[in-house]
């Protein structure tokens, strides 16, 4: 029981000092170069057509592979 005990205020004072130092440096330093909302909603979209594309593929692939295979 000691030796949870001991883990866990190890790990809680851990994410104490790790938050303070992060809010220390943002307040130092306030445009540290964060992403962005807009860099985001572009990565997302780009994400989804890549698979929405492969997808695509795939599934004309299944459609048609007697087909192809004749080629």
């Amino acid at each position: 029981m000691r030796n949870t005990a001991a883990r866990t205020y190890r790990a809680a004072y851990w994410l104490t000092t790790r938050l303070q130092d992060g809010l220390a440096e943002a307040r130092r330093r306030p445009d540290r170069g964060d992403i962005s909302t807009t860099t985001v909603i572009i990565w997302v979209a780009a994400v989804t057509g890549a698979v929405l594309i492969a997808g695509s593929i795939a599934v004309v692939i299944a459609k048609y592979n007697g087909k192809l295979s004749g080629l």
